[in-house]
């Protein structure tokens, strides 16, 4: 490829939304009219555009394969302001048939299939606003990419395939990650305030600066889930694009005066190497600390993955040592995380084995293979996953007034229907939205009649991030 940026999409810069607000983000338009011009000098024939407010998939990246993409930023108040984009098929496909070969999973979305998947294919405004920037975009294709909730490690993968891709087809093109930073850098902004907010901004700007692409692998998982952002996973396949180059970014510009980050950046490129088995094998050592270390619960999950992927089979309970596992019965919840993203999730209400060891074994390989949301974990995944373990009281039936989502999980029932809730989750801060969610996972409309029970739950964590 012939260029890569980071671009952030705040409808709020296209003057014909913002109306004069815009002026209050001047530094951002700046820096995005740089890129345009940049992008106008390079003698490109297509934008290879990764958004997050496509057609996200939690289990694989999304690709738009049909002969062109109509949007606009009507739902902004400017439905002037449109386009219409003819796709790059044929560099479309090479990059699926790239990714296949690496094993990460895709989908190519048509108009046939949309309907199948209950979306409508659009060019969404992480898309449009960009565009906005580039002069005279009629004469460009795109390739529209919509990122998944796949590890980093895989997004990665998938940059190295975009680049490939344009390789194998002489395609003279140019990436822009689209993204915003973090949602929550005032405590009067749109969204909740986190103090982790400004740590997550500066420290990837610095990274990128650096060109420490290795950094983002190790960014505190903490850190990321609560910054609120929506441009990391765009940053990961940019970076997995880069691959095999030494690239720093050029910060063109950095601002959040409405509480929410905007970065601009253009990557100057030498020579380098790959650091894919290097991102690959990060966590190695923390797992091998983590196998040794922390709550025996995390410890027997841990093991017992680790046994999979040798062996292909799961240890049993004359495998388990800490006979403090054997001597109790309760439901047990494993959950895994990367990078402070939720992973896997699988556990028991009420405990259905002898003990809590065995509920581990048996939820730990649910957790990680069996969750519908997520495609199977990949033994590399292993390494960069922390592993938090919830021991279940039995529930309580209770009133409206008596939950608290962060002392209580929730467990909501109509006839057959169950949905549960742990407490103490990221973005639930309100009884209302733990309610709420749990009958969705249920199938229950807010209607009907549910019976509402309550439960506390003893968490053991491997890390705090």
């Amino acid at each position: 490829m012939k260029g890569y940026y980071l671009m952030p999409h705040p409808p709020l810069i296209v003057p014909e939304v913002g109306k004069g607000q815009e002026k209050q983000l001047q530094k951002t338009i700046d820096g995005c009219n740089m890129v345009g011009e940049e992008i106008e000098k390079l003698d490109a024939d297509t934008l290879v555009i990764v958004t997050p407010h496509g057609t996200v998939f939690n289990d694989a990246v999304a690709l738009t394969d049909m002969e062109n993409l109509r949007g606009d930023l009507s739902k902004f108040g400017a439905a002037q302001v449109s386009f219409n984009m003819k796709i790059n098929t044929r560099l479309t496909r090479e990059i699926l048939k790239q990714a296949a070969k690496s094993e990460i999973p895709t989908v190519a979305l048509n108009r046939e299939n949309a309907k199948t998947y209950g979306v409508t294919l659009e060019l969404d405004h992480g898309t449009a606003v960009p565009l906005y920037f580039i002069k005279n975009p009629d004469k460009y294709e795109i390739v529209h990419i919509t990122y998944g909730m796949l590890s980093p490690v895989e997004l990665y993968c998938f940059g190295m395939a975009v680049e490939e891709a344009c390789k194998k087809t002489g395609t003279e093109a140019v990436m822009i990650a689209s993204g915003d930073l973090s949602h929550r850098l005032l405590k009067n902004g749109p969204y909740p305030f986190s103090p982790f907010g400004s740590k997550f901004d500066t420290r990837l700007m610095e990274i990128l600066g650096k060109g420490d692409f290795k950094g983002l692998f190790q960014l505190d998982g903490n850190m990321v889930a609560q910054a609120g952002e929506c441009g990391l996973r765009s940053v990961y396949i940019l970076a997995g694009a880069l691959d095999k180059t030494s690239a720093k970014a050029e910060i063109l510009s950095y601002e959040g005066p409405f509480g929410v980050g905007y970065g601009v950046a253009g990557f100057n490129i030498s020579e380098g190497y790959s650091i894919y088995e290097e991102i690959k094998n990060l966590g190695k050592e923390a797992h091998v600390k983590k196998l040794q270390e922390g709550p025996p619960y995390t410890r027997l999950v841990r093991r017992n993955l680790e046994t999979w992927f040798k062996t292909g089979r799961p240890l049993t309970v004359k495998d388990i040592k800490d006979k403090e596992l054997l001597r109790e019965k309760k439901g047990v919840f494993v959950s895994l995380k990367i990078s402070g993203q939720l992973r896997g999730c699988i556990g028991t209400i009420e405990a259905v084995t002898a003990s809590v060891g065995e509920e581990l074994l048996s939820n730990s390989i649910s957790a990680a293979f069996n969750d519908p949301r997520f495609s199977p974990l990949k033994e590399e995944e292993l390494y960069q996953a922390d592993i938090s373990v919830d021991l279940l009281d039995a529930p309580e039936e209770c009133s409206f007034q008596a939950l608290d989502p962060q002392e209580y999980g929730v467990i909501v029932t109509a006839g057959r229907k169950r949905g549960l809730l742990l407490p103490m989750l990221e973005g639930i801060d309100s009884s209302e939205e733990q309610v709420s969610v749990a009958l969705k996972k249920a199938g229950i409309r807010k209607s009907q009649a549910y019976r509402l029970e309550r439960f506390k739950v003893e968490r053991f964590k491997e890390a705090e991030g």
